[in-house]
């Protein structure tokens, strides 16, 4: 996990934390075109005092991860049911509804064109990415490790940073996943839906990052 400092990134914390994302969008704070300015900057850009913000990123840290398992095995078991289940079945209806609204307001100075696109190459590589996890590295841990388990952390951990790169191009396209006044029913629904895809994500990849994969780097 990155450390929580004034010099660290928006953008690091933001793909990083869970909870982060929404206490950014909270404060008006833009972790994906502006998310390269360190955290004290933003904060003060935002009206707030650096050490408060920094302290509630912490209490965000020291909070992440209570929900779920703490046993390897079922900490598995958690993260295939409670995220790779969820991803693949909300982005089967977020996908069309995406390209729903980007067809019906189009013209809107707010629509989110591109949404659709990103998300399916996002659902693209996150079914690769969970094939691999549930054929190769999951059993591998479920045998208590392997030697040769190096190679397939170190690939997860790469790709969970493509997926933080889509997280932040669809935090820019939805402009912060902000309705424009009078937003249809589908156009709420869509981005009800993608808050909770994105928040969820972030959490998954937390949950691998920092407790799952740590636990084997010993065995390999």
């Amino acid at each position: 996990m990155t450390e929580i400092v004034p010099d660290t990134t928006v953008a690091a914390i933001a793909t990083e934390l869970p909870g982060a994302a929404e206490l950014f969008r909270r404060h008006g704070i833009s972790f994906c075109c502006g998310g390269d300015i360190p955290l004290s900057m933003a904060a003060e850009q935002a009206g707030l005092v650096p050490a408060a913000l920094i302290a509630d990123l912490k209490a965000l840290q020291q909070a992440s991860g209570r929900d779920a398992p703490q046993e390897t095995l079922a900490l598995i078991s958690h993260i295939l049911t409670r995220y790779h289940a969820a991803h693949r079945e909300e982005l089967d209806w977020l996908i069309p509804l995406a390209q729903k609204v980007e067809r019906v307001h189009g013209n809107h100075p707010s629509a989110p064109i591109g949404l659709s696109g990103t998300l399916a190459q996002l659902r693209d590589e996150l079914e690769s990415h969970m094939i691999k996890e549930e054929q190769v590295l999951f059993p591998m841990m479920q045998h208590g490790g392997s030697r040769m388990i190096a190679h397939p952390i170190a690939e997860m951990r790469s790709e969970h940073e493509d997926e933080a790169q889509h997280l932040q191009t669809i935090e820019h396209v939805t402009r912060g996943l902000a309705l424009p006044e009078g937003a249809c029913r589908s156009w709420t629904a869509l981005y009800t839906g993608l808050r909770k895809f994105t928040d969820d994500l972030v959490v998954h990849m937390h949950l691998e990052n920092e407790v799952l994969f740590p636990r084997f780097q010993s065995v390999s």
